[in-house]
């Protein structure tokens, strides 16, 4: 089987890291824009105590803003995939749990949020939504190199061979780029 040429898979994994940073940055910059609302997404799960779904509100959107900034900036891509992937798994989880229950919510995944009508939810194209998005998050876990990134200004990306085979490597050196 023939491999992509390496300027291929930087452009993919760019494309995918940026694609995420821009899915992290949407619905984080939307729910912080109204966390009354978000607040009501978040209690509509019906999961958390009542205690934690004020600190839940207001936590996620920043952490998804600091997702996508640092995808963005294409700083630890390797991590930020990884923390990614285990929130879009959680939140998955979260939808389905809601289906399961037959409780009738918006995920609020992009705002809004909150109660619906029966028969208005949308739950296999949440999922299935948030699954392509954990395939953007696998691609750059497996495969962190990207064009314009910090990463690769630290030189996170450059086999130690690079000299040898003309080209740089697609391994990582150990380091926070590999979470190591």
């Amino acid at each position: 089987m023939r491999r992509l040429p390496q300027p291929v898979l930087d452009t993919i994994g760019t494309l995918a890291r940026l694609g995420l940073a821009a899915v992290w940055l949407v619905s984080g910059g939307l729910k912080i824009a109204d966390p009354g609302q978000t607040y009501i997404a978040v209690q509509a799960y019906d999961v958390l105590p009542h205690a934690l779904v004020r600190p839940v509100a207001t936590g996620l959107p920043l952490l998804e803003l600091v997702l996508g900034l640092l995808l963005l900036a294409g700083l630890a891509t390797r991590w930020v995939a990884a923390a990614s992937l285990l929130l879009l798994a959680v939140l998955v989880a979260g939808i389905a749990q809601s289906w399961a229950r037959g409780l009738s919510i918006d995920c609020g995944c992009f705002g809004g949020g909150g109660r619906v009508d029966a028969g208005k939810t949308e739950y296999p194209q949440e999922i299935l939504r948030d699954t392509g998005f954990a395939l953007l998050a696998v691609w750059l876990l497996v495969r962190p190199r990207t064009w314009l990134s910090v990463d690769g200004w630290l030189g996170w990306g450059k086999g130690r061979n690079a000299g040898n085979s003309g080209g740089a490597s697609d391994d990582y050196p150990k380091g926070i780029a590999e979470g190591n």
